[in-house]
């Protein structure tokens, strides 16, 4: 099975949220980056735990919307940013990594 490679995740992902947060991406940006590095720790912490059969995939599921609720907080506290744009935003870059990921884990985690 593969391993995660930050770079291969990290440029798709912030794409995916530069493309939701065109108007407020240069304020956004390093919040966005931060997170985006703190749920790809998160997505291969899952993984090296499912290897070694410390997770379930509900326990997963759970650690990862823990992640999305982490990421909702942050981008929230940008004044014009609305819960549907936040949201869009997350969702878009979760999508744009989903393939990649479950398929490395094993799960549709996402």
């Amino acid at each position: 099975m593969a391993e995660f490679n930050l770079s291969d995740l990290l440029s798709p992902m912030l794409d995916a949220a530069k493309g939701e947060l065109t108007k407020y991406w240069n304020d956004v940006k390093p919040y966005a980056q931060k997170e985006i590095k703190a749920m790809i720790e998160n997505l291969k912490l899952i993984y090296k735990l499912k290897q070694q059969g410390k997770i379930t995939e509900e326990q997963a599921k759970l650690y990862l919307n823990l992640q999305k609720n982490s990421f909702k907080i942050v981008l929230l506290t940008f004044q014009g940013l609305s819960i549907l744009t936040v949201e869009n935003t997350i969702n878009a870059v979760l999508k744009s990594v989903k393939d990649t990921v479950n398929s490395v884990i094993g799960w549709k985690l996402i």
